[in-house]
This record gives structure tokens, C-alpha cells and sequence, in this order.
């Protein structure tokens, strides 16, 4: 799930569920695929599947797998794919706003069963805009922490990048960029020694809304829900949690 680092450092410190890392894997896939596709399978050309690739690697995809994946989005082992984006707009508790982005290759398919794991997960659907005003694009470039490394340290990395701030999110900096600076700020990265984990562009919300632990876990069981979903590639919301109630959420976890 994207836009959500604090969740994502929760879940992740549990052991990863075999049927989960097999859907996370397929979901990698799909990014390597569509890259390709778009933008043919030289890597010196194509920034975009320079970082799907790269992400792919971080989390373990087999290289075979990588391989097969850009061979067949660019249509040089005779498969065709053929996927559609499309974004659903709702909420979830708390007036907690959702973003839901899925591709997919069947759109009847992917819309009824976002319908169905929203309905039956305590979300509600939005008319198409009436969430997404609350959310804008941006780059973002994902670095682990490491004893040697301070959130300056990265700031000055890349400040020449182009880029416009360094989150700290604990076990990790979130360096946000407007999109077209992505690939100048992971670049900016790289040139200075700096390990990143993924360069992706998200939906970023504007204001956000603080929950408590009680609404946090409906939230994030809603978007366990969605995730599951073999047509949903990303997540984004505005949730917000204090200090405190992420250690309650991280007690639950042990």
C-alpha cells in the first residue's frame, strides 16, 4: 500500500503470509509490465521501469520473473497485456478518505468487487473528484534508514534535485518531489551513495485526519480488504496517527 508509511511499518514487522507475498509479487509484475509496454524494455531509455524493476528487487522478486515480466510487456515473447487504470473514490471510518487504484484487464470485474470489499469492511463508495481534491501527485523516493545516514544528510543529497522536503517516518525518509523531478531526485540519490528503496509517483493528501486506535484498526482493515484484491495496485489515504496510538496499533502486532 502507497501514502501510508506509518501503517506500512506496522504491518511489516509481522512475518509476510505466503498468499501475500504471492499477491505482492503479482502486483510488481503487473508495474514491470505496463512499463515496458509503454516504454519498450531498454532500461537506459525507460526511467519508469528502471524503477519498477528496482522495486521488484527490493522485495525479492525472482530475476527471472523480472525478466520474463519485461519480455512479455514489451512484446517480444508473443503475449499480449493489455491493463486499464482506473481509480475509485470513498471512506472509511472516521470519514477516513480512500483512493483505490487498480489495474486491471477486466473493468466489470474490478469495480464489483471494490463495491464488495468496501460495502462489506465498513467503507462507503465517493461520486468520481469528490475525494481526489484532496489529494496531489507527487514523487516519491522511498530511503532506508542506516546508522551513518541523517535525514540532512539525505535533504542535502538532494535539494539540487529539485526536490521539496525529507519526511522522516522512522525506519524510513520519504523524499517528496513534484512528479516530473522523480527520476533527477533518485538519480541525485544514487550519485551520492544512497541506498533507496522505491521511486514511485502517489497521491499525497493535502490534510489529513488524525484517528484514534479504535478507528485505526477498522481503516486498516478495510484496506487489508482492498489489498487482497488481485486488481487493486495501490492505496492512498489521509489517515494520520499520533505517536501513541501507533505504539498501541505495534502492541497489537507482538
Amino acid at each position: 500500500m502507497s501514502g501510508h508509511s506509518k501503517w506500512a511499518t506496522t504491518k511489516h514487522k509481522k512475518a509476510i503470509i505466503d498468499s501475500r507475498r504471492a499477491k505482492s509479487f503479482a502486483k510488481l509484475i503487473k508495474n514491470i509490465e505496463v512499463a515496458a509496454k509503454m516504454g519498450g524494455p531498454d532500461l537506459s531509455g525507460n526511467p519508469t521501469l528502471v524503477d519498477a524493476i528496482q522495486k521488484a528487487k527490493k522485495t525479492s522478486v525472482p530475476n527471472d520473473n523480472i525478466d520474463r515480466a519485461v519480455k512479455r510487456g514489451a512484446g517480444l515473447s508473443g503475449e499480449s497485456i493489455d491493463y486499464t487504470t482506473i481509480m475509485y473514490e470513498g471512506y472509511a471510518a472516521h470519514g477516513v478518505a480512500i483512493m483505490i487504484e487498480c489495474l486491471t484487464d477486466n473493468k466489470n470485474r474490478a469495480a464489483a468487487e471494490v463495491r464488495t470489499a468496501m460495502s462489506r469492511n465498513g467503507g462507503t463508495m465517493a461520486d468520481p473528484g469528490s475525494v481526489a481534491y484532496n489529494f496531489h501527485r507527487k514523487g516519491i523516493v522511498v530511503v532506508p534508514r542506516a546508522e551513518s545516514l541523517s535525514e540532512d544528510d539525505v535533504l542535502v543529497a538532494v535539494l539540487d534535485a529539485g526536490a521539496e522536503e525529507v519526511v522522516n517516518e522512522g525506519d524510513t525518509f520519504e523524499v517528496i518531489s513534484e512528479p516530473a523531478d522523480l527520476v533527477p531526485t533518485r538519480t541525485a540519490l544514487q550519485e551520492a551513495g544512497i541506498d533507496y528503496d522505491s521511486a514511485d509517483v502517489a497521491f499525497v493528501p493535502s490534510l489529513k485526519v488524525e484517528v484514534d486506535a479504535e478507528a485505526a484498526r477498522k481503516v486498516f482493515r478495510l484496506i487489508d480488504a482492498l489489498e487482497d484484491l488481485d486488481d487493486v495496485q495501490n492505496i492512498y489515504s489521509n489517515y494520520d496517527l499520533s505517536p501513541e496510538v501507533q505504539a498501541e496499533l505495534e502492541s497489537d502486532a507482538e
